[in-house]
């Protein structure tokens, strides 16, 4: 018989609600928040065993190492007997080329969930952002979590994330009895980077005049903390992982020490427009609306489970202010030391120096073409 057959994952099913501690896999467990769950699970006396898989070996000498693609439909084979799996194999790189970094998430994913069923898994656990709620002005604050997705797929990999949010509806009615759990952070923080984090590093803190900002924090400790109370089965459904609570630009500025600079949105927009079309910053437009608008969401149902954060909104933001100390960032885009100090020296704005600079650069190359 087939561990894909519904009766052998009903017995499975049954026998963890006797009390047997699940087999776990997660994927993307040589680094970042993977490698993070792959170290507390195996220190956990609730998991039976930890499979970690990635296309390279990690540290943790307590797991059982399967190095594979998770694109690769082969992964199946590695997952026979795990009872939970944990997808982490994600690329959101600001400097990924967006139409490959799609096809390596999407794909995984589906290759994951697809391989997930046919071995007899009963749970896979996916995550994505709270970015998939979007960011709009008329945003209840704070966000239930099972209000509409109403982001698009104007960001940064949001498209992505929301390809991977569809692909899990689906999942549980392609493969009855296979459940899953969707974990979305706020703002993540520690050993990220993102349009998000990028931010942090100009100059100047851009906002958009008449806007109503508001930042919610996950550092990556609470993440995975809370992606282990998935793996073990403590909860499920979509689940929103952040610090308590929010804070608005103003206290971000006390905070920070950096100074804002009010820019008009169809100035902001436009710059930012301009600077991505012309290849000059990896980050589109949309990203802006996440700087603009509030998106914070209550972590009720992690709560009512007994997780808590570890870590507040202040000292996840001072934590990363610490973190990008040194860096210099104009519209997403990296700067160097030298180009830093003199836009810093001329004591102009982020937004619209960035531009000016950037696209002078742009123009003096193509007439030395």
């Amino acid at each position: 018989m087939s561990s894909s057959d519904p009766n052998v994952r009903a017995a499975r099913n049954a026998t963890s609600t006797a009390g047997r501690r699940p087999v776990v896999a997660v994927t993307g467990a040589a680094s970042g928040v993977g490698a993070l769950l792959t170290e507390r699970l195996a220190a956990s006396e609730e998991a039976e065993r930890v499979v970690a898989i990635d296309d390279r070996p990690g540290a943790e000498t307590g797991a059982h190492w399967q190095i594979v693609d998770v694109r690769d439909p082969a992964i199946a084979e590695r997952l026979r007997e795990v009872d939970v799996v944990v997808h982490l194999a994600l690329d959101l790189d600001l400097e990924t080329d967006a139409q490959e970094r799609t096809a390596f998430n999407v794909r995984g994913t589906q290759t994951v969930l697809t391989a997930a069923a046919a071995a007899g898994v009963r749970r896979v656990v996916l995550c994505t952002s709270t970015m998939v709620y979007g960011a709009l002005p008329d945003n209840d604050l704070p966000l239930a979590e099972d209000a509409e997705l109403r982001a698009t797929a104007e960001a940064t990999g949001v498209g992505d994330l929301l390809e991977i949010e569809r692909l899990g509806r689906r999942a549980p009615r392609a493969h009855p009895g296979l459940n899953v759990t969707v974990v979305r952070p706020a703002v993540l923080v520690g050993g990220t980077d993102t349009a998000l984090t990028r931010y942090f590093e100009s100059p100047r803190l851009l906002v958009v005049a008449g806007s109503r900002p508001a930042w919610q924090f996950c550092h990556v400790e609470d993440l995975a903390s809370a992606l282990e109370f998935a793996a073990l089965e403590k909860v499920d459904g979509e689940l929103a992982v952040g610090c308590d609570g929010w804070l608005e630009q103003e206290e971000v500025e006390q905070l920070s020490g950096i100074r804002r600079m009010e820019m008009p949105s169809a100035v902001a927009l436009g710059a930012a427009a301009r600077l991505h079309r012309l290849g000059l910053t990896p980050s589109p437009a949309g990203d802006l609306a996440y700087t603009m608008h509030p998106w914070v969401v209550s972590a009720s149902r992690l709560y009512d489970v007994g997780w808590r954060p570890g870590w507040t909104n202040e000292e996840v933001l001072a934590a990363l202010l610490e973190e990008v100390a040194g860096r210099h960032t104009v519209a997403g885009r990296r700067l160097g030391r030298k180009d830093a100090t003199t836009l810093g020296a001329a004591g102009a704005t982020v937004a619209l120096v960035g531009t000016a600079a950037l696209v002078r650069r742009a123009r003096k190359a193509r007439r030395r073409m």
